[in-house]
């Protein structure tokens, strides 16, 4: 939602061979932890979440739960999940170096080719299970063996063996930074494979909250408490009770902040991010991320199956205005890699030039001399950036004779559409599994027989080919891995003009003036790790 990833998207983003399953409306999380039908009879009495001393608000945009599997969960409940689950390490952003978590230290050795991961001792599930390297096996291997969501962080693995309750050894079938993969935001929980239903679902984490409700589809969706066997312990001054209160207006949810009610909003417009740097009792946090916009063409029909077409609509888009209106919100991209991460390629901005763009669709039969071409697009609702991008465009394609019908719609939504490839343009974010760029290549414009991420529906053999060598080379060679990234992005953007991107987010967070101990992860899009923050006393 990749916001769509998966974030997918603020989106993300945030993006792969994902399956997630969409839960049923109208349900509550029963006191068993798993999803129970409302009871028609009995309205529910729960009042909507306000922040007080113990309890934080979390503001999304957007629907918080596509899938509960932590398996196959690849979507926007990564805001939720990261707190429920833990995975044998987490990614730090400033060192640029995972660390422990799950696992308390880990070495490799034959080439990166052999990995031990000593586990934490004395960690317990939501379930009241040991959480060992039996438990941890089986949940990685569950997760392989469900090939869903984000699994394929695995596939390098050939064997799995708990040595003994504390030492986990891995033995891969290529060279792999298996402490990182292990970061990953997704597919990388540990869970009670016991503890799973017969859905496929399961709440027992080891993280420091477990589910206290979730209510499909209402403005409080869901909340968290805290699980009070954590293994890292309580002080007096953490948050014991999570709530996400779904605001898709960001008006709306600069309300609810400045009057108490929420304590964090994931997005400000440029203009509220300012107001809200000026206003007492309101903090601001600004940081840069691996996140990016992706416009993506649909390549296998309608007018944009003409690649003339999609070349006129990449020159179209105003990305240095765009860049201009978002006021420090977005930077201008530079190839689908955002800096920072191996595969970010210099050179690559794109450009705006509305001649060419006219000269392109004149030879496929469109532009002001021509027939009115219309063009559907589908973006986040209530994402001011995607909104901005969206008024800019077609302010542009107008002066071309082309109409576009822009659609705001909620993720699940859009993203049901997407996958039944019905429009001609699909806007989201998109962010890495963890910090590597094979995610947008394998996940996003790979071939696919059925759309999950490939939402540009691209098919392309070369492409595929060079897709499936960017394992082996990111483990044994980065420089050839750097020239196989740059290669690749060239024959996307600009040969097959599959997708423009238009620039790389820059969260612009507000909080309530009380919350300390708040940091941004990248690595993690839109997670708040609420068991890191204090409030002041």
């Amino acid at each position: 939602m990749r916001w769509h990833k998966r974030l997918l998207v603020a989106g993300l983003t945030g993006v792969l061979a994902l399956t997630a399953a969409a839960c049923a409306g109208g349900q509550v999380r029963g006191a068993g932890g798993t999803p129970q039908p409302a009871d028609s009879t009995q309205p529910a009495t729960r009042q909507t979440a306000k922040a007080n001393d113990s309890t934080f608000v979390y503001a999304p945009n957007l629907d918080v739960v596509t899938d509960w599997d932590p398996a196959t969960s690849y979507s926007n409940e990564i805001v939720a999940l990261s707190n429920i689950y833990e995975g044998l390490t987490r990614y730090n952003f400033q060192t640029r170096e995972a660390e422990p978590r799950l696992a308390t230290e880990w070495t490799s050795a034959d080439g990166g080719k052999e990995w031990t991961f000593k586990l934490r001792q004395g960690v317990k599930f939501h379930s009241g299970a040991t959480m060992d390297a039996e438990a941890a096996k089986k949940a990685i291997e569950r997760t392989i063996k469900k090939k869903g969501g984000a699994a394929y962080i695995w596939d390098p693995v050939d064997t799995i063996e708990a040595v003994d309750a504390t030492t986990l050894k891995f033995t891969l079938k290529r060279a792999a930074p298996l402490d990182l993969i292990a970061s990953s935001g997704y597919a990388a929980h540990i869970y009670d494979v016991g503890a799973v239903d017969a859905d496929g679902e399961t709440t027992a984490g080891t993280g420091p909250y477990t589910i206290d409700s979730w209510q499909k589809g209402k403005e409080t969706e869901l909340t968290l408490k805290a699980f009070e066997d954590y293994w890292g312990g309580w002080t007096p001054e953490q948050y014991k009770k999570i709530a996400f209160r779904v605001t898709p207006e960001i008006t709306t949810a600069w309300q609810l902040l400045q009057k108490g009610e929420v304590n964090f909003v994931e997005r400000l417009n440029p203009q509220l991010f300012e107001q809200a740097g000026m206003t007492d009792d309101v903090q601001t946090a600004q940081s840069p991320s691996f996140q990016n916009l992706l416009v993506l063409f649909n390549t296998a029909a309608g007018p944009t199956k003409d690649v003339r077409i999609r070349q006129a609509l990449q020159l179209a888009i105003d990305y240095d205005g765009l860049a201009a209106a978002l006021k420090g919100s977005g930077t201008k991209a530079s190839g689908l890699v955002p800096e920072g991460l191996l595969g970010h390629v210099s050179g690559m901005e794109p450009e705006h030039d509305l001649g060419r763009a006219q000269e392109l669709l004149a030879e496929a039969g469109y532009g002001p001399d021509n027939p009115e071409l219309r063009l559907s697009l589908t973006y986040a609702q209530g994402d001011e950036d995607q909104k901005m991008l969206v008024t800019l465009l077609s302010s542009a394609l107008k002066k071309l004779n082309i109409t576009l019908q822009a659609k705001p719609m909620t993720w699940s939504a859009q993203w049901d559409q997407g996958k039944q490839r019905g429009q001609d343009i699909f806007v989201m974010y998109w962010y890495p599994d963890y910090p590597d760029a094979y995610s947008w290549f394998l996940n996003v414009f790979k071939s696919e027989d059925e759309p999950r991420f490939n939402l540009s529906y691209l098919k392309d053999r070369e492409i595929d080919a060079a897709v499936e060598k960017l394992p082996a080379l990111m483990a044994t060679d980065a420089i050839k891995a750097d020239d196989a990234f740059k290669n690749l992005q060239k024959k996307i953007i600009e040969e097959q003009a599959a997708v423009a991107v238009p620039y790389v987010q820059t969260y612009q967070r507000a909080l309530s003036a009380d919350v300390k101990g708040y940091v941004d992860n990248p690595a993690y899009p839109n997670v708040v790790f609420f068991y890191d923050l204090q409030r002041a006393r």
